[in-house]
């Protein structure tokens, strides 16, 4: 049971948590109704994720066999069977979809659309130069467009742009490491790229990722404050109302990419973006200290 847990990839769900980006920036993560269907589209896309880890392991057992870490896997070691990873992957599927036929009907067809383009991308896209890294990017904007269809609330056109980008600033990255740590023989679509050609890719993309997402500081609109300390400001600060409270979220965002570019460039270990994350003090420090300007912007003031 365990190695068909860790089959799962449960430490990858971190990427499904894009599903609340609508609800929590557009001020509605406090709804009841908005969250719960929030909540059933992580756990929908949770299941449709791991249905497709399972086939991609499957598909890849051969090489991820001469790989120096996902030799470890549960299928390339023999502890999981084809036959149960093919079974399980059925199941999880049926289950995801569901779901996501509780939530309405638009999230059931961009739920079926997300596991189809999963299954292609395991089959094709990933063995294709350029194709590969759009298919990554592409699993982390439908994440985003998902939990507006789940909640019928949109994200401003630079947020989203701002995750187009930073999707394929992570998706370079992550090649480049794949690149340096194994060469071509782990990959087919590594064969259509160089050191310096990914680096050209991770470099851009960064810079877009961060001009997106100072035009949405710049260009929003001013944040109609509701929360505890409104009042006050009202009384005492009345011209803070109308500030672009925004812009001092770029501190941690610039500081995010500088240190992600660093784990790129200087560490080689952007192979594992979810691991790099979730384990990287500076990084997920700038990440939380993201998330908490969001939320008192949003909720406290």
């Amino acid at each position: 049971m365990s190695a068909i847990i860790e089959a799962l990839r449960p430490n990858q769900w971190i990427k499904n948590l894009s599903l609340f980006a609508a609800a929590i920036l557009t001020g509605q993560l406090l709804n009841p109704q908005i969250l719960s269907s929030s909540i059933l589209a992580f756990i929908c896309f949770c299941f449709l994720s791991s249905s497709s880890y399972l086939i991609n392991d499957l598909l890849d057992i051969d090489k991820d066999r001469l790989h120096p870490v996902k030799k470890n896997r549960p299928l390339a070691r023999g502890a999981v069977s084809k036959n149960e990873a093919i079974s399980i992957s059925i199941l999880l599927v049926i289950i995801g979809l569901f779901i996501a036929s509780m939530i309405n009907h638009t999230f059931l067809i961009v739920a079926i659309i997300f596991i189809l383009m999963q299954y292609s991308y395991s089959f094709f896209i990933k063995k294709k130069a350029l194709l590969d890294i759009i298919g990554i990017a592409f699993f982390f904007i439908i994440r985003t467009y998902a939990g507006e269809v789940a909640t019928g609330y949109h994200l401003p056109v630079w947020i989203m742009l701002a995750v187009i980008f930073l999707a394929l600033f992570i998706a370079s990255g992550k090649r480049r490491s794949e690149l340096h740590h194994t060469g071509k023989i782990t990959r087919k679509a590594l064969e259509g790229y160089n050191r310096s050609l990914l680096s050209f890719y991770t470099t851009i993309f960064a810079v877009c990722t961060l001009i997106s997402y100072a035009m949405f500081t710049f260009l929003a609109e001013p944040i109609r404050f509701e929360g505890l300390i409104h009042q006050f400001l009202l009384s005492n600060y009345p011209a803070a109302l109308d500030r672009k409270w925004w812009m001092v979220t770029l501190l941690p965002v610039i500081f995010g990419i500088m240190r992600y570019g660093q784990i790129i460039f200087e560490m080689q270990e952007g192979e594992r973006p979810e691991r790099v994350i979730a384990t990287d003090i500076p990084l997920l420090g700038a990440v939380l200290v993201w998330g908490s300007m969001m939320i008192i912007i949003m909720y406290v003031l």
